[in-house]
Parts: C-alpha cells; structure tokens; sequence
C-alpha cells in the first residue's frame, strides 16, 4: 500500500465530527481500531505480529532473538481533539519505509520491528508514554495500578475491559536487550524547519519538562449575596498565577502553560472551594526550568496568602533533558547527508516528549522531524504537506537501510 493510501484508511477513525479533531484515547473503542489497523498493516506484509506486555504492538521482519534489531514507530493514540499527525505519522511512515526498502531489493543484515507504543499521550490517565515507560522501568507496576481516569476507572481494569491481560505489565528488559537502535520519527511541533526552508530534520535532545499540580483551596459561598471582601475565592489566586507562569516564562525564554484545570463545587452562582490547576512547563535547560516553575510557585503562594487561601503544589510527573544517542545522531546525518541531495538536515531540539527519549536512557534512541508549516500540534490544525510526508519516509527508508542492511 502507498503512504497515501495507508494515510486515508487510519484518518477517519476516533475523529470527532464536532471539533475535527482526534479522540484516540488508550483502551477505548477509537484505539481498538487503531490497534486492528496496525495489525493488519503487519500481517499484510507477513510481519511477525506481537502485543507486549504493556500492550505495545509489534511487527517484526527477521528474529527478534538475533538481537541488535533496528526498531522504528511511534503510537497511534492522541490528546483531547488533537491533530491527525502527531504520532500516526510515524506509524504509517514505518511501514512506508518498509515498503520502500522492499522496492529496492535490499538485504538486511539485522532485524527490522515497527512499533506502535501504547498511551503516549496520556489523555486518558494523566501520564504520557505509560507504555514505553513501563517498559523501561521508569513507571512502576504499583505507580500504574494508582492510574485512574477520570471515571475513576484504573490501567488494569482499563486493559482487561480491551481484552488485555493486565497481570504482567511492568519492566521489560528483555526485549529492551534485543534493541541495538530506536529511531522514531515525528511531525515536527513548532516551525523550525518551517522557518529554514526544510523539509526534514533530526532531533538533538528534547527539553526537560515536568507537570505540576496546583490545588487553590478556599471556601465556597453565594455569588450573590457574600461580600467582595468576605471571600476566600481560590479562583483569583489561580487567574493570577496563570498569568504569573506567563510572565515567568518570558523572562527566562521558556514555556508555561495551564491547560487543565478542575473547579468544585463548579457552579455558575457558588463561588469555588477549590481550583485546581495543572501546569506544563518546558525550558532548553535544567536551570532554567526550575527558574520558571519556582518563580511561578513563589507568585501562587504570595496571591494565596493573599486572599486567604491553601495552596498545594505536587509535581505529578517529570523528565530530566534528554540528549539523543550522539553517535546514532551523526550516523543519521551522514546516511541523509550522502544518501541524497534532495535533503538538507539541520539539527534541532525541541519543547516536546516522545517514547523515543523515554527509551534513551536504556537504549541509543534518534528522531527525525517532519516540516509542520503551521507550526500548530495537539490541534485539528495539526498539518505536514504529502510531499513533506513522502520525502520524510524516503529519509526514514534512508535511515534503515543505512542501518539495519549491507
């Protein structure tokens, strides 16, 4: 199948006709399908099909015995109304490639697998790449039983309910030793090959980036009838400290944001007993980020002194800066720097996390970038050109040739 087509078969499923946008959440219906799509797509080109036991998916061309085998993929799940790119792209790209490296007649001198990892995106139970985290150990099994939706609903009933066997989750080195190289390629969020001119880029670390709580306790009462000065309202001191984490991040030339965020008793005529909010927050350097999140908690802390109000803050997740294998860096920029002219590849970072940076501490891992001309990602708006897409599978097929055959 081409890019093209295998590219209009995933597109339909889990989008919303509502916003446009892509509700894929793990071990729902849209992922089911996504999952049966993945499998099909292997078994068609008589890949070796697995499921982990995380419930990553796998489909391998050779034994995974042998060791030293070239994985490539990304996940097929997405955040609330996201674009259509970011991480199917990667999927579909793989198995392209693949297909590539077939019409080329090559021989392969290692194992080939495309992976699909499963919730990376954490929609549904608030932490991103739950299944490359488990995997590499970095989520433990007792940590993901404590997973719960919001309908209180945890990972394990969640897997069992999708017909998974949630009993063996947790680290798998195993299968971590059969991997000599990651390489995992993604549309690019932000405009950097946008603003270059390019239309492929490889990836040189991703920043450090963490998620915080902060839960704004106060005292609910009437909207109508309690004073101005009588109030506790822990919604002011949240609107303040939104504005606090901007202000902090443009000072320091990095990243804050509130995207998230819970109200009780949330009704429009009671004024809040809590505000809870979720801040993400991203910066080029360690230093830096806890610059910008310990500036944004001093100023949540004076407001709610302020107003009367307790405040909580407890960091829910967090990942140091990862630097990409070097040596697999430069030997993805000498196979694109020699395998065509068509390319340029600048080197870039970038403010986003991905399986392929939880995987690096275990394993050398890469990424290649794929020109986004909005610069928009986690948005219907999401977009990367077919020609961008095409000649981001051609480096991709680049890459694995130059690394798994003779």
């Amino acid at each position: 199948m081409t890019f093209h087509s295998m590219w209009a078969e995933l597109l339909p499923i889990g989008r919303s006709s509502a916003s446009g946008g892509y509700r894929r959440y793990s071990w729902t219906g849209a992922d089911a399908e996504c999952r049966a799509w993945f499998q099909e797509q292997a078994e068609a080109r008589g890949l070796a099909y697995e499921v982990d036991r995380n419930g990553n998916q796998w489909a391998w061309l050779g034994d995974p015995a042998a060791g030293d085998a070239v994985v490539t993929g990304s996940h097929l799940d997405s955040v609330p109304d996201g674009g259509a790119f970011d991480g199917p792209l990667g999927v579909v790209s793989s198995f392209a490639a693949l297909d590539e490296l077939r019409g080329r007649n090559v021989r392969f001198a290692k194992p080939l697998a495309i992976v699909n990892f499963g919730d990376e995106e954490g929609a549904r139970f608030g932490l991103a790449c739950v299944g490359s985290r488990l995997t590499a150990g970095e989520l433990t099994v007792e940590q993901a039983h404590r997973l719960t939706d919001g309908d209180g609903i945890s990972l394990p009933k969640a897997m069992e309910a999708a017909g998974y066997d949630p009993d063996g989750i947790g680290a798998d080195p195993e299968r971590l030793a059969r991997i000599g190289a990651f390489v995992e390629l993604h549309v690019e969020q932000g405009r950097a090959l946008d603003l270059s001119g390019d239309r492929v880029g490889i990836a040189s670390a991703i920043w450090p980036h963490g998620r915080w709580r902060f839960d704004f306790r106060g005292e609910a009462n009437h909207a109508g009838t309690t004073r101005l000065v009588d109030r506790h309202d822990p919604m002011l001191s949240y609107a303040e400290t939104v504005l606090a984490a901007r202000r902090e991040a443009e000072l320091a030339g990095a990243v804050a944001t509130f995207g998230k965020i819970s109200v009780e008793p949330n009704g429009v005529n009671a004024i809040p007993s809590l505000v809870r909010g979720w801040l993400d927050s991203r910066a080029a350097d360690q230093q830096t980020l806890d610059t910008v999140v310990g500036g944004i908690e001093k100023a949540a802390r004076e407001y709610a002194d302020a107003h009367g109000i307790d405040l909580d803050v407890v960091r829910e997740s967090f990942t140091p800066v990862v630097e990409f294998d070097h040596a697999l860096r430069d030997e993805l920029g000498r196979i694109l720097g020699t395998a065509s002219d068509r390319l340029k590849v600048p080197v870039l970072g970038t403010g986003a996390g991905h399986d392929a940076g939880i995987l690096s501490g275990r394993i050398p891992t890469a990424m290649l970038f794929v020109r986004n001309p909005t610069g928009v990602s986690h948005s219907p708006a999401e977009f990367a050109a077919e020609d961008d897409c095409v000649a981001g599978v051609s480096a991709l097929a680049d890459v694995l040739e130059g690394l798994a055959c003779t």
